[in-house]
């Protein structure tokens, strides 16, 4: 109904009830829980940055020699990378239980760069800095490789259709924890660099990666939660905390490995059946 008012003759509507609002509201404007939960993948990458600013990088440049500081915002920043995983790997959970907005794609895509693109290269930038035996200018270089690797991992994600339950190229939280590992590792330059470029080349690679579902993703979650666990025995230089965490990290980087070769030997072994049952189908 309008209302026509007596001073000024013009007509004004009644405010609508927030009920109306909401139902009035573009459907591409409403967030779902699964898009909560993405939110909080990004909220978790730029936290991971931000602790290593404060706690490693700031401390190097302003010359404090608190080493139980730097090795308890290295701990914090890549537990919370690994939290991001845990909310990326629950947001599509939910979403395929529940419903999804019509952006909940863009904002995955959008927080993954953040969490497992920028969060990890900038580790890896930092690392350069703070090194004994790193190369700043060098190691710079290294952290836009990862960069651009998970820049063109997601936008090739978006754009290509695969078979169902599989990805192309190493996952991008997948990555950036290997990367991270890789860093932990607290190898000789050379050889972090060059492991480092390596997972960057399988973030781009044809390699096919499984999806994290059923009891594949019950066994990520209970690897992530472990990880977090021997970051903190680590972080609280507990006895062992040290070796248990490049125990861990070490597997991480065997699994990394692991993955793609077992992948490319069922791939050759795919194309010998397929050459061995195309002669058979030749033969009277």
């Amino acid at each position: 109904m309008t209302v026509i008012d007596p001073d000024t003759q013009a007509g004004w509507v009644p405010e609508a009830d927030a009920e109306d609002d909401v139902e009035d509201m573009p459907l591409s404007m409403r967030l779902s829980i699964a898009d909560t939960l993405t939110l909080g993948n990004a909220t978790c990458g730029f936290m991971a940055v931000y602790f290593t600013t404060t706690g490693i990088l700031i401390p190097h440049l302003t010359g404090s020699d608190e080493s139980g500081m730097a090795r308890h915002s290295a701990a914090t920043a890549v537990i919370l990378m690994l939290m991001a995983a845990i909310f990326d790997l629950f947001d599509g959970l939910v979403a395929r239980k529940l419903r999804s907005s019509p952006m909940g794609a863009e904002l995955d895509n959008l927080s993954d760069l953040v969490s497992f693109g920028l969060a990890p290269a900038y580790f890896v930038l930092v690392y350069g800095m703070v090194a004994d035996d790193a190369h700043q200018r060098v190691s710079a270089l290294a952290a836009i490789v990862v960069l651009l690797a998970v820049v063109l991992r997601l936008a090739r994600f978006s754009c290509v259709t695969l078979k169902d339950g599989m990805f192309q190229g190493m996952p991008s939280p997948f990555g950036a924890l290997t990367v991270i590992s890789i860093v932990l590792l607290e190898l000789p330059f050379v050889p972090t660099l060059l492991a480092i470029i390596g997972v960057a080349w399988l973030m781009v690679s044809r390699v096919e990666y499984p999806k994290p579902r059923g009891v594949l993703a019950v066994a990520m979650l209970g690897w992530i939660v472990a990880a977090m666990g021997l970051l903190a025995a680590w972080a609280f230089d507990a006895p062992g905390g040290q070796l248990l965490l490049q125990t861990g990290c070490a597997l991480q980087v065997v699994l990394g490995a692991v993955i793609p070769l077992f992948a490319t030997a069922r791939r050759v072994n795919t194309f010998r059946d397929n050459r061995r049952e195309a002669r058979a189908a030749q033969l009277p």
